[in-house]
Parts: C-alpha cells; sequence; structure tokens
C-alpha cells in the first residue's frame, strides 16, 4: 500500500503489507525485562516484572510511605508525623494519583491538587548571582521556591492556585482546525503580603513515575552523546545537558528529573519533594519551607527524629528503590497498519529528534532488575527551547525560561486509562496528544508544522502510533 502525504509535494512513503520494520524494532516490551503487561486503571502502579521475593517486599514497603498520608506532629505515628507546617499535599500520590499524571487545577478550585507553582526572582547582586549558580534559582524573599496552598492549623497557607483558559485556534494545513485552551495562572489570596515585583511563576503538573529508575540507569555518556549544544550539525535541534547540584554527592552532576531536568537523581528528587511539597525535612534537606516573614511557620512544632530529620535515611531509601521500579507497561497496539505509518511519520516530521527511541542502561550491581535493559523511553533527558508559547520565562540552573526537558513517551496512551483525563504537557493545558503536538514551537517548531500539514488521517495515525507507546 503506497500512502501520499503533502508537506513539500514531493514525499511518498510506501508502507509494505508485511509490518516489520518499526513494529518490530520498538517491541512490546519498551521496559525491557522489567515490563508490566497490566494496561489498565492499575498499569502505572506494578513493581518491574524481573524484580524477586525481596525486590518485592522492598517495593511494596516503599508503596506504603508513597501512598499514605503524612499528619501534623506531635503524633501516635510517630513514623509519618511532621507533615508542614506549609505544604502542597498530605501524600505522594495526592499529586502522582496512582503514580501517573498530575492535572491543572479547575476554575473555582481552593487548592491546587496536583499541581504546583516555582517561583523566583531574577539574579541581580552578587550574592544573588553566588545562590543562583549553587541552587539553580533565587527564591522569592517572603515565599520561597515554590507556592505552598496549605498550612496545618495555625499557620496560613501561602495563597490560592488556579487557572482560567481563553480560546486559541489553530487551523491545519488540509482545511481543519481546533481550539487550544490557553492558560493564564491566577495567584491570589496571599498569607504573607505582597511577592516581590519581579517574581517569575512556573507551574507544573506532576509527571508520571513509570520507568524512573531505567531513566536513572542510562549512562551519562550515552545521555551526553546526543547534545548539540551548538547545533554543529545544522538540524535546528539544539539538546542541552542541564548541571545541577548534586547534594549527596557535593558537587555539580547531570540533571535528570523535574520538568526542567532540575534534580540529579531520585533520591535527591523524591527527598526535595518530600520538603517542599509536604513539608518532610530529611538529612538531605534539613529545614522546612519557612521564610523569616512566616513566623507561625516557624515557631510550628516539628516532628523530628533522634537522627535529626522526619524521614530517616532508611525510610527514603525505600521510597527511592519504590519509585526505581515502577514498571513500563506493554504497548497496545490495536490496528497495525496505522500505527506503522504512524511509525514511519514520526519520524519523517523529526519527531524522533529529541524523542530518541532507545537506550540501553548500564550495568548495575546493586539494582540487577534495571542493569542492561534495552528500553524505549522516547526522550533523550535533554534540554530544548519550545519557543515562546509554552516559555515560563523561569530559568533553572543551565536551563532558560524557554528550555524543557524532552519528557518520555511510553505510557502515555494510558493516562485516560489510569487518571482519567490526558493532560499534557507541564502545566496540562494540552487536552490530548494532538494539542500538545500543535503548542510546540522554538526547536520543535519545523516538525509542529510538518505534522500540521499531514492530511487528518495521517495526523490520527501519527497520534495512535504515540498513544502505543
Amino acid at each position: 500500500m503506497s500512502v501520499k502525504f503533502n508537506p513539500t509535494k514531493t514525499i511518498i512513503i510506501t508502507v509494505a503489507a508485511v509490518f516489520c520494520s518499526a513494529v518490530l524494532a520498538n517491541p512490546k516490551k519498551p521496559g525491557g525485562d522489567t515490563t508490566t503487561p497490566q494496561i489498565d486503571a492499575n498499569a502505572f502502579s506494578m513493581p518491574a516484572a524481573n524484580l524477586g521475593f525481596e525486590g518485592r517486599l522492598n517495593f511494596s514497603t516503599g508503596n506504603s510511605f508513597f501512598r499514605n498520608p503524612w499528619v501534623v506532629a506531635p503524633a501516635t505515628t510517630i513514623a509519618r508525623d511532621g507533615l508542614g507546617p506549609l505544604f502542597n499535599t498530605n501524600g505522594c500520590q495526592n499529586c502522582h494519583i496512582k503514580d501517573g499524571r498530575g492535572h491543572p487545577a479547575p476554575v473555582g478550585a481552593s487548592n491546587a491538587v496536583s499541581m504546583l507553582v516555582r517561583i523566583s526572582i531574577p539574579a541581580e547582586t552578587e550574592d544573588q548571582k553566588a545562590l543562583e549558580a549553587q541552587n539553580g534559582v533565587v527564591p522569592e524573599p517572603t515565599y520561597g521556591g515554590q507556592i505552598q496552598d496549605q498550612a496545618i492549623p495555625g499557620v496560613a497557607a501561602e495563597a490560592r492556585v488556579r487557572f482560567a483558559y481563553t480560546d486559541k485556534p489553530f487551523k491545519f494545513a488540509d482545511g481543519s482546525s481546533i481550539v487550544l485552551r490557553q492558560p493564564q495562572l491566577i495567584v491570589d489570596q496571599l498569607g504573607y503580603g505582597e511577592m516581590h515585583p519581579n517574581t517569575m511563576f512556573s507551574p507544573r503538573i506532576a509527571s508520571p513515575m513509570i520507568g524512573l529508575g531505567l531513566l536513572e540507569s542510562i549512562s551519562a555518556e550515552d545521555i551526553l552523546a546526543n547534545a548539540d549544544p551548538e547545533d554543529s550539525n545544522n538540524d535546528g535541534i539544539r539538546g542541552v545537558a542541564n548541571q545541577v547540584w548534586d547534594a549527596q554527592l557535593q558537587t555539580f552532576n547531570l540533571g535528570r528529573f523535574g520538568w526542567k531536568a532540575g534534580q540529579p537523581s531520585l533520591m535527591q528528587q523524591n527527598a526535595a519533594a518530600f520538603n517542599g511539597d509536604i513539608g518532610i525535612t530529611s538529612l538531605m534537606f534539613t529545614k522546612d519551607h519557612c521564610t523569616a516573614a512566616q513566623q507561625d511557620c516557624l515557631n510550628a512544632t516539628s516532628g523530628v527524629d533522634p537522627d535529626g530529620s522526619e524521614v530517616s535515611d532508611k525510610l527514603l531509601g525505600f521510597v527511592e528503590f519504590y519509585t526505581q521500579h515502577l514498571a513500563v507497561p506493554k504497548r497496545r497496539i490495536k490496528d497495525a497498519e496505522q500505527v506503522e505509518l504512524g511509525d514511519k511519520l514520526f519520524s519523517q516530521v523529526n519527531c524522533d529528534s529529541c524523542h530518541k527511541r532507545s537506550f540501553t542502561t548500564a550495568k548495575r550491581e546493586q539494582l540487577p532488575a534495571l542493569s542492561e535493559q534495552l528500553i524505549y523511553p522516547y526522550t533523550d533527558m535533554l534540554l530544548h527551547d519550545m519557543g515562546p508559547d509554552l516559555a515560563d520565562g523561569r530559568g533553572e540552573y543551565l536551563a532558560s525560561g524557554q528550555q524543557w526537558r524532552t519528557p518520555p513517551l511510553w505510557g502515555v496512551g494510558l493516562t485516560e486509562t489510569v487518571n482519567g483525563h490526558s493532560q499534557l504537557l507541564h502545566d496540562g493545558r494540552a487536552r490530548n496528544v494532538t494539542e500538545a503536538i500543535v503548542w510546540h514551537g522554538g526547536e520543535a517548531e519545523a516538525a509542529k508544522q510538518a505534522f500540521a500539514n499531514l492530511n487528518q488521517s495521517q495526523r490520527e495515525a501519527l497520534v495512535a502510533f504515540v498513544n502505543s507507546l
């Protein structure tokens, strides 16, 4: 069968009667031997399929601390007390719902639930520039590094956060059109006075938890091999690696996790989330997010254990193991012919210049389930300029206000099944894969335009391929 499409009036793609190239080259086990066959509402919560008995016990222990809520100190449940004083949620699963994707706060919401807003100010003084170099940002003086919209009794929450939307029409080359929603962040009901006039805001929804240990297991050398900050091959794609402070190693290291690759490891990502999102201190992050202007916060009772933290290193280790071993679900190919065509179009419009198909994880003696696995995450783990429409205007270490880390695509087609929605991108503005592609700009502008020049059946094929991953 021959299929013609017309971005330049010269390209013809031939799809063989026997679909052997892409479908077989991208097998049904994107997470290698860790892949789970589960594809129902619990598909993102399964342990790596190749975990042994002891590993599954550790996974379950980590899951209990990831899933269950934390409470205000002092409490009889001393293993789970210390919530707040300021926080965004009282448990990890409240943001990473069913270990999946969060969603933006709906209009009229009293709190943001599974979305948070990072804040900072520009570095102007020498002290601020030194702080930015070390921590990636300069916190807003009164409210710190993120808005915490909930608080324990006796402490005022920092603000209320929600979105409003305006319509933004987009027309495809074949004459069909869609209406995008342009988000407007609303921050009001400030609990501690006005913010700095130059405050920068970055709303971010929680990302899916699947396959994170596999992404952590990709060698730095393999990630850096795809970096091209000077665009030396003149393809318009400039992958940039973020370099961030590693609190465990006490040095700068490759950034891997977060929307701007602002964290170097899952241990640090988890400890930072406990600290910033739930208000739980650890030996890595020893202080609550209370500024000098928040005296009730500073005076609140702590749940500190004898080791000087509210969550012990041992407990953090269990949570780390859990987040490392959440399995990627198998692929779901309903129409092999359509998916095969979509795979070819995915390459033809150059989506895979950033959404790199495969890596082989490094050998990890202590984590054998994650070791030397051929995986298909569809990310290069690098930062890319996505243009002004998606910009938050807020830098983070080497990431500019227009740069975002390429998100993995594996499991994206199960978002609706697991989370009851399909809201994508860093702030959830896109309601499906098509809208997410159309929001692309900057380095991805040419790919977006090539997608827009496809006819409807071709666009549907490309989307079907992405949703099969």
